[in-house]
């Protein structure tokens, strides 16, 4: 018999390998190995943070404090250090009060307790301190502060007039006002004074300021110009032609500076523009012709004017001022004479009144 090779009756196929299904294992595979992982891959996850060592945690004391309370510890704790440090320091024996300074800062500044420096120092609770003030800080040495001098009551003066003094002059001297130094004697502007009169200088009169010396002149403020014989004749004039009208001395004495400052007492026949005599009145103001203004009794009249006046309604003289006696030397004689330099005057009123009691 013919042997026949044995045959399966059917011989499976082999089965192509889908290259689709195995690149994604292979990739996965390598991904895991690149990344060091091991096992499945999970989803990521927020990690916990890590739980506080021991050492890292606050002691048990402060646990559960407000912000708040700690605060107040850090507070207290540096009020005991700086109390420890001011305890550690001396304070001096003394302290000088400076400016902005309380009992209660110098006491905290130098670690002291107020009723302390209060006792150190006989102080009450509320007594006040001063610049420049000396406070005890410690019992050690006699230290006391020094008590700062009362300041001494004003006291009354008295002025012996000398000859060629004024009232003026007198409060000049003094520093105080002439009104005040009137007050206290009973006196006015048109009162007389004598060589060897009291004057009373009051007390608390308030000082005025004295004025920087005038520049040299034929007469300054508060001294006294002698006469020469022609100064003494036309003074004699005006003095006389004063005290016929009934003039009071203060007329007279502004009348004898107002001649002393236009011609000097000199009855001068030439002057500014058309003016002469004595006043340097002018003709052609109407004061009158150059004959009369060169006589000084009758330019003395035309000055005093009033019910007299050789100009009555045409010039204006002294008495014919309204209130005249109250004003002051200066004014009343520019109110007739109308000059260009009103406070010149002034200067020879010291003059006047020694010349009127020379007279």
């Amino acid at each position: 018999m013919t042997t026949q090779p044995f045959e399966l009756p059917w011989r499976p196929r082999p089965r192509r390998r889908r290259m689709g299904a195995v690149a994604p294992l292979l990739l996965a595979g390598t991904i895991a190995i690149t990344a060091n992982i091991t096992g499945v891959a999970a989803p990521a996850e927020a990690k916990a943070p890590p739980r506080p060592k021991d050492n890292d945690r606050p002691p048990a004391s402060d646990r559960g404090k407000t912000v708040r309370e700690a605060f107040e510890d850090a507070r207290r704790a540096a009020r005991t250090a700086a109390e420890t440090i001011k305890a550690t320091l001396s304070p001096p024996a003394v302290y000088t009060v400076q400016e902005g300074d309380t009992l209660m800062l110098i006491a905290e500044r130098y670690g002291l307790k107020l009723a302390s420096l209060l006792a150190l120092n006989g102080l009450s609770w509320r007594t006040a301190v001063a610049p420049g003030q000396v406070l005890k800080l410690t019992n050690s040495g006699p230290v006391t502060p020094p008590v700062p001098e009362p300041e001494p009551e004003p006291v009354e003066r008295h002025h012996t007039v000398a000859a060629g003094e004024s009232l003026s002059a007198i409060a000049g001297q003094h520093g105080v006002a002439l009104a005040w130094i009137l007050s206290a004697n009973g006196l006015s502007p048109s009162s007389i004074i004598y060589p060897g009169q009291v004057v009373v200088i009051p007390a608390g009169a308030p000082a005025v300021e004295t004025p920087p010396p005038a520049p040299p002149a034929q007469s300054v403020r508060g001294e006294v110009v002698p006469l020469t014989a022609e100064m003494r004749a036309n003074a004699a004039v005006i003095v006389a032609i004063g005290r016929e009208l009934g003039v009071p001395d203060y007329g007279i004495v502004i009348a004898l500076a107002t001649a002393a400052q236009e011609s000097t007492l000199r009855n001068l026949d030439w002057g500014d523009r058309d003016s002469v005599g004595l006043f340097q009145q002018r003709p052609s103001q109407g004061w009158g012709s150059i004959e009369q203004l060169t006589d000084p009794a009758y330019a003395s009249r035309l000055f005093y004017g009033g019910p007299a006046n050789p100009n009555a309604g045409r010039t204006r003289g002294l008495l014919d001022i309204s209130g005249w006696q109250d004003l002051a030397l200066t004014v009343a004689a520019q109110r007739v004479q109308i000059s260009a330099y009103p406070d010149a005057y002034a200067k020879w009123e010291a003059s006047a009144w020694a010349w009127l009691g020379e007279l």
